[in-house]
């Protein structure tokens, strides 16, 4: 298996893992966002603040799986002087490859890249497919995320 960041031309390629990632997840696809796709990766690739691996199949030369993080800008607190966190998001594995370790190195290049840009946290949300392997590789649960919906 080959690990290598993603790459502005790797972008049609990230849109349609993706919306298998969020089909993968159970979300019905009721409407087109390949255009917000688009403009999300392009935003984000090219201010370095999406960090998005690739796992490619050596003998087929095939992408497998993928993961990323997003790096965000807080207040700084005690805990976290920087105010830096990365949020793991766009975990996904084909399910042929699943259960052979390959979204937990996933996260061990994600942590380093992390921790090459000196952030000290990390979080997600976790769909149930990944829940054990989050939990397994040291996430924990917490009661401090909360979601609101805002309706147009």
């Amino acid at each position: 298996m080959e690990y290598r960041k993603a790459n502005i031309e790797d972008i049609p390629l990230l849109k349609e893992l993706r919306k298998k990632q969020l089909l993968d997840e159970g979300i019905e696809a009721n409407q087109n966002i390949d255009q917000d796709l688009e403009q999300f990766f392009q935003k984000y690739l090219l201010s370095e603040s999406l960090i998005q691996m690739l796992v490619v199949e050596q003998e087929h030369g095939k992408i497998i799986a993928t993961g990323a993080i997003v790096i965000y800008e807080f207040p700084p607190t005690y805990t976290n002087s920087s105010g830096r966190k990365a949020y793991v998001t766009n975990m996904y594995t084909e399910e042929a490859f699943r259960g052979k370790g390959i979204a937990t190195n996933l996260l061990k290049k994600l942590v380093e890249e992390a921790r090459e840009r000196d952030i000290k946290k990390m979080w997600l949300g976790a769909s149930k497919l990944g829940r054990p392997v989050y939990k397994k590789f040291g996430f924990k649960e917490t009661d401090e995320w909360m979601e609101l919906e805002i309706e147009s």
